[in-house]
């Protein structure tokens, strides 16, 4: 009978972590996709990388990163380790901050290049914005920078509420100061 309840409990677990990770995820991809798309065109690039090479096609490719990155933003902060941290909404956005600075770091200085390299190409497979030169490159650098916190603080305050299980009620302003 113990190990029964321990299995549900288990499953539950797992089942808890995947949908709060795959709904920060989601949640957060929607916001950073919004600063790629209209900060930095980006999403035919990404889309390009996965070899849809279109807006819709960087868009679906965009979102369901965002979900698996968000279930194993929840697979790593589910850890004891982190216990304390997410009890709190600010120890989640913190805990996100710092994942996202991670995943841009990795797809932004690893992954990318190593997908131009098998490309065979010296240059992205798409243009991204307009602007020429310099100008352009700083305005991609920066929306890409502005677009991984976006992802960070939604992603930790998705998982902290939807984890923490915050009532609506106690995230409205009070006229108690």
């Amino acid at each position: 009978m113990g190990s029964t309840t321990r299995l549900s409990g288990l499953r539950y677990a797992i089942r808890h972590v995947v949908s709060v990770g795959a709904l920060g995820g989601l949640v957060a991809g929607v916001g950073m996709g919004v600063v790629l798309h209209a900060g930095g065109n980006m999403m035919s690039l990404i889309g390009a990388l996965y070899g849809w090479p279109s807006v819709v096609g960087g868009w679906t490719a965009h979102l369901l990163n965002s979900v698996v990155l968000g279930v194993l933003f929840a697979v790593l902060v589910s850890h004891r380790l982190f216990e304390n941290q997410t009890r709190t909404i600010a120890g989640c956005v913190a805990l996100g901050m710092v994942y996202a600075a991670a995943i841009g770091l990795v797809t932004g200085g690893i992954m990318l290049p190593a997908a131009i390299n098998v490309l065979g190409t010296q240059s992205l497979p798409a243009a991204i914005l307009p602007l020429p030169g310099v100008l352009g490159g700083v305005v991609v650098v920066l929306s890409v920078g502005v677009a991984h916190i976006v992802y960070g603080v939604l992603l930790g305050v998705t998982y902290g509420l939807v984890h923490n299980d915050v009532p609506v009620r106690d995230l409205t302003p009070t006229a108690e100061y």
